[in-house]
């Protein structure tokens, strides 16, 4: 076969779940990895000769790792909202758009957000292993006696769009919601104003203030320098001891040994976490916290959200064989010059 006729390569670094193989399958040659491939595996995968990559958040598509796909590699579609963990710089030099996967997973995680935020404060978990151990004996008044959600600040570091779903969510639970939009950016541009339905309703306050006044601070932004350990010692200690801290953004964005630190001291009283500053391992300690929940990274672990997140990826992918700009596009400014007609997928560019 000539390389004009060839058909395109996708390579998936983990296996997708309907409806991705069946969408790609069709247009081009798909090989799965069966393990999550180190930088040097990943690389060498690349310079094999590949198309269109659907990766994963623990990929790393470095600038080595980029560089080893050209000139052929088009596209990285990530199976993901966040994209820390690709060079994007060293992408759009390489011509290599990236792309992920937002807005889909925006009610699943908001929803384990308010629901960690009560496993905390009302110490289900506590409970849980009360009854299972025999240890439940009967109503005590003093019985395993939490925070009440209603009438406490929830403080809201990032306001986006899982920001302002957790928002909403709380406001039926009668809290008082505070906002601090872009905490730890350098960006001084006027935040557009509050959508309709929570202007009045949710004050924005500092980042200093938020912290000193909130019973609940939940944490809604992205990995960037300026959020890399937004929550460290100091921003701790300035903390109610009273308070619990929810983290479902990423990891990066807690000091973990300061809030190992902080938990085993009394600074604040509890944390529930579904990300890991160096995930899957734990800061030393972590895991014997008083007043913890810690989940296994199952913000968007819905059969619904898992499928859209798949067949929103597998499309973005379909749109760089086809030679058009994939929706979901993180540096569109990569696409100049991407169509190549021997390698244009056949039939129509999805919608």
């Amino acid at each position: 076969m000539t390389a004009a006729a060839r058909r395109p390569r996708v390579l998936l670094t983990a296996a997708l779940p309907d409806p991705a193989p069946r969408i790609l399958e069709p247009l081009a040659d798909v090989r799965v990895l069966e393990r999550p491939p180190s930088a040097a595996e990943l690389a060498g995968e690349l310079a094999d000769g590949v198309d269109v990559v659907l990766g994963q958040l623990v990929d790393p598509f470095t600038a080595d790792v980029l560089r080893a796909g050209a000139p052929g590699l088009r596209a990285v579609c990530l199976y993901a909202v966040g994209f820390s963990n690709v060079d994007t710089a060293a992408a759009s030099r390489a011509n290599v758009v990236v792309t992920n996967t937002p807005d889909v997973l925006t009610d699943d995680t908001a929803d384990l957000a308010v629901a960690l935020m009560l496993a905390v404060g009302r110490r289900l978990l506590d409970g849980d292993r009360e009854v299972r151990a025999g240890r439940f004996t009967g109503w005590r008044p003093d019985l395993l006696l939490g925070r009440r959600m209603h009438g406490s600040v929830l403080g809201l570091a990032g306001f986006g769009r899982i920001g302002q779903a957790v928002a909403r969510r709380a406001l039926a639970f009668g809290m008082r919601v505070r906002c601090t939009r872009r905490p730890g950016a350098t960006d001084t541009t006027p935040a557009a104003p509050l959508p309709a339905d929570l202007a009045g309703r949710v004050e924005e306050v500092n980042w200093p203030e938020l912290l000193s006044s909130c019973d609940v601070l939940s944490l809604h932004v992205p990995l960037t320098p300026g959020t890399h350990h937004l929550v460290d010692g100091a921003a701790l200690a300035a903390m109610k001891r009273s308070a619990i801290v929810i983290n479902t953004a990423r990891g990066p964005v807690v000091d973990e040994a300061a809030l190992v630190h902080a938990l085993d001291t009394g600074v604040i009283a509890g944390a529930g976490l579904d990300v890991y500053e160096d995930e899957p391992r734990l800061a030393p300690g972590l895991d014997r916290s008083p007043g913890t929940v810690l989940l296994p990274h199952v913000g968007s672990a819905t059969l619904h959200t898992r499928r859209a997140m798949a067949e929103l990826c597998a499309r973005n992918a379909v749109h760089a064989l086809a030679g058009t700009l994939p929706p979901q596009a993180v540096n569109p400014d990569a696409w100049g010059g991407q169509l190549r007609p021997d390698l244009t997928a056949p039939g129509r560019v999805p919608r």
